[in-house]
């Protein structure tokens, strides 16, 4: 589950992480009085508008400026706010930002000048370890700072059974160059990081940039956070943070009917029983010449109902030129899905796109039986390769 800058600062805040401050406004007259309190908490003059969509980006889009004066943060609220935010993480027609965060000016003068670092934690699946990436170029795309300098990368793998060490977070503002307070505030920043991490449960914390201020304060400018939807029920709070008006409206559906999606850019949409089985399932159609249109999980029961809801999501996509059901029958019989595609299929009358049904396992041969026999225009087939080639024939 994604987050919004400012649910991201506000998690990383709770562990004691330093944040730039700032309060969401849904109005140019909220952003206002937002800009008035934060100078009366912080003293600051000027302030950053910036939108709050599941994106980065968002700068170059558009969607991140400066204010000087609560005038310009009155008219640079009203420009973001409502418009669709087009940035390299989004489709060509963009995001509709729905709020800003108004935050403290943090690039304040002072005894030196401010730097800006790349931070983000996540695991390594190769090692099975959680990872800090870091980097001193702050504020950069971290993908063209790693094709163009990677030397300018450095990453500390944590063991989780042990924790991050404290040698482990000085170590990381040593390659920073820190010293003196920043080096001591950068290692309490890292450590309140990784705490933050592993104790919320999260698949991402990514920040850029990590600012050390010009009076050597260590702070997060910038918050992208991904929860691991398994770990959401231990943390209500957090769970309630979803905003779905920043997902795509059919996998919010599927979601609320107990399946698991996931919309692709292919023009073959599956059908299929467990997660293994789904990604032998797109390999299958990318050998056959097509492109999947979907992830679509329907779990280990796939009655008439459950099987209609999954025809519904799969045909919402007009991109669809075919579907291919593949099943395997083990803990479900075949014969029960093969009676549910038959009894969905009638339910929803004619269905322009052909499908392409693989039923294997308990009692396959009544299951394919059942779909020969119905009448209906869905095809069958046993083996994979046959599968493929009908796939193959239906898209040629």
């Amino acid at each position: 589950m994604n987050l919004h800058e400012y649910q991201g600062k506000e998690i990383l805040n709770s562990f004691g992480v330093e944040i730039q401050r700032g309060i969401v406004a849904q109005t140019p007259a909220e952003a206002v009085e937002a800009a008035k309190k934060l100078t009366e908490e912080t003293g600051t003059g000027w302030h950053v508008i910036k939108a709050q969509v599941h994106a980065g980006g968002r700068g170059k889009g558009g969607g991140v400026k400066l204010a000087k004066n609560l005038k310009e943060v009155e008219e640079i609220a009203g420009d973001i706010i409502g418009m669709n935010l087009v940035t390299p993480q989004t489709s060509k027609e963009g995001k509709k930002v729905n709020q800003v965060l108004i935050t403290e000016d943090v690039y304040y003068p002072g005894d030196s000048e401010p730097e800006e670092y790349y931070m983000s934690v996540l695991l390594n699946r190769a090692t099975g370890k959680n990872m800090i990436m870091y980097s001193t170029e702050g504020g950069m795309d971290i993908e063209t700072v790693a094709e163009e300098t990677p030397h300018l990368i450095f990453n500390e793998e944590v063991d989780p059974s042990l924790g991050l060490m404290p040698f482990q977070a000085r170590r990381v503002a040593f390659n920073l160059g820190l010293s003196g307070k920043a080096f001591k505030q950068m290692t309490k920043f890292v450590t309140a990081l990784y705490k933050a991490y592993t104790e919320s449960d999260s698949s991402l914390f990514e920040i850029n940039p990590v600012l050390k201020t010009s009076d050597d304060k260590i702070i997060a400018v910038d918050a992208k956070v991904t929860l691991d939807d398994n770990a959401l029920f231990r943390h209500k709070d957090y769970a309630a943070m979803r905003d779905i008006r920043e997902e795509n409206p059919v996998e919010v559906e599927a979601r609320d009917a107990g399946l698991s999606y996931v919309d692709l850019d292919g023009n073959v949409g599956c059908m299929v029983n467990g997660a293994g089985l789904a990604m032998a399932t797109m390999d299958l159609i990318k050998q056959a010449g097509g492109e999947p249109a979907n992830f679509l999980d329907v779990g280990g029961t796939a009655d008439a109902e459950r099987v209609e809801t999954a025809f519904n999501l799969i045909l919402k996509d007009p991109s669809v030129k075919a579907i291919l059901v593949n099943i395997f029958g083990g803990i479900v019989r075949c014969d029960r899905v093969a009676q549910g595609i038959v009894d969905a299929y009638k339910n929803m009358g004619n269905i322009e796109v052909p499908i392409i049904v693989r039923l294997q396992g308990t009692n396959a041969d009544k299951a394919k039986e059942l779909i020969d026999n119905s009448g209906l225009a869905v095809e069958s087939a046993v083996e994979f390769q046959e599968a493929a080639d009908k796939v193959h024939a239906v898209l040629s």
